[in-house]
């Protein structure tokens, strides 16, 4: 899933009340729904398994996913909710909300339900989230209700642009909740990541980053490529190619001088570096941009 190519619609978004004894009897949906338990208790089923909601906590429901909803302890429900395409189609304005189980589903209906792309998320988001931050999530998600219920111009593209930052945040909870050491850990790999930022005009070693950050050598790699998918030195050199391509773009310096004061050995190692990751060489990415 690529998250570059994300083009969420939204549906529907609205502040909902519950009011007991009143349930949801199990249904599927066509489409995509984030519901925000703001107050209440509710135990929620999905397919063979079961849920218990408190205030704070979200849920996500998937395109053909048989759920249910039932109150607890005799207490309204208070529930935000959107329902939504994770990218859109064409026929994403026609396709309606179901509140029907799979069998009532018409054949000419079918043709609406959308592909569940989120086993395809390097950490799929789970149905039952038990937020840390649940205020940031609210926000957001009233931020979009207002959007969709207000209507002002440009409405639609707003709400989309909020969406985002909610979906990045839901990710991020995840990401946090599945690798609980990394976030222990985070403001030192963050001071890691400002340090090597502002080393440009030298290689750093695993040794050097081993010293400044008082950590095993090999366990920082290993800790740093689990929270950022790259190794501490691959990032760094990334860092100084970037730190190169202005000076490409933006200075009359020869290629040898910026290699040396990106702290190359040569032009050739430069060279090799500036390829493997820009996919042109230097001098090719010089014509392309001055």
């Amino acid at each position: 899933m690529n998250l570059n190519n994300l083009s969420p619609y939204i549906r529907v978004a609205w502040d909902n009340f519950i009011e007991p004894p009143f349930h949801i009897s199990e249904r599927v949906i066509f489409d995509y729904e984030l519901l925000y338990v703001k107050d209440g208790e509710i135990k929620v089923t999905v397919e063979d398994k079961v849920y218990y909601g408190i205030p704070g906590d979200i849920f996500l429901f998937k395109p053909l996913q048989p759920h249910a909803i039932y109150l607890l302890n005799n207490k309204r429900l208070h529930q935000p909710h959107i329902h939504f395409d994770l990218y859109y189609q064409s026929d994403s304005p026609q396709v309606k909300i179901s509140f029907k189980p799979l069998k009532a589903i018409m054949e000419e209906e079918k043709q609406w339900f959308r592909e569940d792309v989120t086993p395809l998320m390097e950490d799929p988001l789970p149905n039952h989230i038990r937020l840390n931050k649940p205020v940031v999530i609210e926000k957001l998600i009233y931020d979009i209700i207002f959007e969709m219920e207000r209507k002002f111009p440009y409405y639609e593209t707003s709400a989309k642009g909020l969406f985002v930052q909610l979906w990045v945040q839901l990710l991020r909870e995840n990401h946090w909740k599945n690798n609980a050491h990394l976030l222990s850990k985070w403001e030192l790999l963050d001071r890691i990541k400002n340090y090597m930022s502002h080393q440009t005009e030298h290689e750093i070693t695993l040794d050097e980053l081993s010293k400044f950050a008082n950590l095993n050598k090999y366990y920082l790699c290993k800790l740093f490529k689990k929270a950022f998918n790259i190794t501490p030195i691959q990032y760094h050199v990334a860092v100084r190619l970037e730190k190169a391509k202005q000076m490409i773009q933006f200075t009359n310096l020869s290629l040898s001088v910026i290699a040396e004061k990106t702290g190359f050995q040569s032009i050739h190692a430069f060279s090799r570096a500036f390829r493997k990751l820009e996919g042109v060489s230097p001098s090719f990415y010089r014509k392309r941009v001055t």
